[in-house]
């Protein structure tokens, strides 16, 4: 066999591949005469039927069999010979193959980009020192006191306002016609000033009575949420049949335990200071992850295989779906396609990828490896972000060893960017506040 490597790119190269004669005419005469034991040919016995008539009849067929067993049995090895990192499937040019001949062809292949060794140590990173405020504490005790809140009637009958829990009956129509996007809907509860629907409709909500039935147009905006609304004018119809008002529960020790494992609200706003704060803390590390990346990439530049990025888009398009599919929403609903996302999130998709090579070589570099406690440790992290016990966690992972390696995978991932980040200079900075921060 000789193979010939012609690179196209630093991550695309063309393996020229020719079988001898001599292997293409056992592999014929091999298929022939397995052929020739189960053929049917009317006229002659099982088996007896002469080699000539079995060529006229399933030359086409014997031949396509052949070159494809030739090109599934000779391109690992050609790939390996030539010692190349493949990634993705290969694309495929065959010549006709033919009797007496060699049979060539050509295999367009993508390879990981081959990069020297990565000097890491002594980036000089900046680490922003987040901190949460106290308006984002009481922003936090004041959606809390909102979702615990209870519906009472009003004290005295009065007109509906702001913040109120209205119940409706009402039905939408475009240019005098029924409309499918508002069919006639009865006890649909809304709570004014929280725009549902859109805050037009709310405004025309304030001041109505318990009874009252009003009729009114909403203009939605040309880029409205959803496109099947957009830039419409819709007529609705609106009875207002009962109101609620919510009666916010106080702001002490008696919510806090109505809260959760709390016996003081002294607890509970540690409890949330402590969440917002490891918030704070993960972005601030993620920000440190992208600065060593954008260093390293531009003192390596490189190209990403195809291939990678489109792993990579396919992982954030899954992502998007299942996110919309959980509030029961779709791509199309939103005006959205597959192919306007995978532009979108391109730029984002070739980083990633570009992210994975530079930590794989570092692993490789450093010769990383994750020993058995390490991967205890993986387990259980695995089972509290699952709540589930790690000893299921555990056992799941050892019986589905794809997975295991998945999981490895990623903790050696850690480490590496663990081992970038501990070698470098790291300046912790206080981030100047935004105009929210300020007015606190």
């Amino acid at each position: 066999m000789q193979i010939t490597v012609k690179d196209e790119s630093s991550i695309k190269k063309t393996l020229h591949i020719e079988i001898p004669v001599e292997k293409v005419n056992k592999e014929l005469g091999d298929t022939y005469q397995q052929l020739k034991k189960t053929a049917k040919v009317k006229g002659f016995r099982p088996g007896k039927a002469p080699l000539s008539v079995l060529k006229r009849m399933f030359k086409d067929k014997v031949h396509a069999d052949v070159a494809y067993q030739l090109i599934q049995t000779s391109l690992p090895d050609a790939v390996m010979e030539k010692q190349l990192n493949v990634v993705g499937e290969p694309v495929i040019n065959s010549s006709e193959l033919a009797e007496e001949q060699p049979f060539t062809y050509d295999a367009i292949v993508e390879v990981k980009p081959e990069l020297p060794d990565i000097d890491f140590k002594g980036l000089n990173l900046k680490k922003n020192m987040y901190k949460c405020s106290d308006g984002e504490i009481d922003g936090q005790l004041t959606m809390l006191r909102n979702n615990m809140a209870s519906q009472e009637d009003p004290a005295t009958p009065r007109p509906a306002a702001v913040d109120d829990i209205a119940f409706i009956n009402f039905s939408g129509s475009l240019d005098g016609e029924p409309f499918d996007g508002f069919p006639e809907r009865e006890d649909y509860r809304l709570k004014i000033g929280a725009g549902s629907i859109s805050k037009s409709f709310d405004d025309q909500m304030v001041g109505m009575s318990v009874g009252d039935t009003k009729e009114f147009d909403v203009d939605f905006p040309d880029d409205y949420a959803d496109s099947g609304l957009a830039g419409k004018t819709i007529h609705f119809n609106v009875t207002l049949t009962s109101l609620k008002e919510e009666i916010l529960p106080a702001l002490d020790d008696e919510l806090a335990k109505s809260a959760g494992p709390y016996q003081s609200l002294d607890e509970l706003k540690e409890a949330i200071t402590a969440h917002l704060q490891s918030g704070y803390d993960k972005r601030s590390e993620q920000e440190l992850h992208e600065q060593v990346f954008e260093a390293l990439l531009s003192k390596y530049p490189f190209e990403a295989p195809e291939t990678m990025i489109k792993f990579e888009l396919d992982n954030i398009m899954e992502e998007i779906e299942r996110t919309y599919q959980a509030y029961n929403m779709s791509l199309e609903s939103t005006g959205q396609t597959r192919e306007s996302l995978n532009v979108k999130y391109r730029d984002t998709a070739e980083k990633q990828a570009k992210r994975h090579i530079l930590l794989n070589k570092i692993i490789e570099q450093e010769k990383l490896d994750i020993n058995d406690e390490e991967m205890e440790a993986g387990f259980e992290g695995v089972a509290e972000t699952l709540k589930q016990p790690a000893d299921m966690v555990k056992q799941y992972y050892q019986t589905n060893p794809q997975y295991q390696d998945m999981l490895k995978y990623s903790l050696l991932e850690k480490k590496a960017m663990t081992l970038m980040m501990d070698n470098g200079n790291i300046e912790e900075v206080i981030p100047e506040k935004s105009e929210d921060d300020k007015t606190d």
